[in-house]
């Protein structure tokens, strides 16, 4: 069997190939797809969250060890849905409307993943219609919304009014982030959470829910 610690050891040094070829190597020797998530690949983001907290890791080192989680997870998810293993919660995730940035997004995309959240990536640009439609036909129970300008963080707050207004908003959290945004905003628009850092994403998705 392989030394599995080897695989937390390359989703933290965002080695994408090691990280497969030891998933596959493990997963054809009978590990549970379950330990492999929970013991080696969760703790491996964590970690990099806590290095990029203390400025040890940049937006480079955080992209390659998504992308080293991203490897493994597709030849693990596949399984772990056949089991019948249910997501911590599912994201909707998308940078606002008029919004076309998608680095912070699709950092914080990686992390929530990589906490054991499902992910349905919206994109750029996206309407409060469509956070609206994740939540009524994709079962979307966080929302996460990201903004790098000023002049597109009104949008939030206009996707949150359309949950209101769409008879959803008891069903959804709804958490924000960006470059921007503040806490005080997050409380003005009635967002359930902000985290000001990729790293810090999945604790505020946690906290909200519960």
């Amino acid at each position: 069997m392989p030394d599995l610690q080897t695989l937390h050891d390359a989703v933290v040094n965002g080695d994408a190939k090691s990280a497969r070829t030891i998933t596959a190597a493990a997963l054809a020797e009978g590990v549970e797809p379950m330990k492999l998530v929970q013991e080696y690949m969760m703790p491996a983001m964590a970690e990099v969250g806590r290095r990029f907290e203390t400025n040890e890791y940049f937006v480079p080192e955080l992209l390659l060890a998504a992308r080293a989680m991203k490897a493994a997870l597709e030849l693990v998810r596949p399984l772990l849905t056949a089991q019948g293993a249910q997501p911590v919660g599912r994201v909707a995730i998308g940078t606002v409307k008029g919004d076309m940035h998608d680095i912070g997004k699709n950092l914080v995309s990686a992390m929530l993943e990589g906490g054991g959240y499902d992910i349905i990536d919206l994109g750029v640009n996206v309407s409060p219609e469509s956070f609206v439609a994740a939540v009524k036909e994709k079962g979307a129970n966080i929302i996460a919304m990201s903004a790098l300008l000023t002049t597109t963080m009104p949008s939030m707050k206009i996707t949150v009014e359309a949950l209101k207004q769409a008879g959803v908003r008891g069903q959804v959290k709804i958490l924000i982030g960006g470059a921007p945004v503040t806490q005080k905003y997050a409380d003005e628009i009635g967002a359930d959470g902000f985290s000001e850092s990729a790293a810090g994403a999945v604790a505020a998705a946690k906290k909200v829910v519960g």
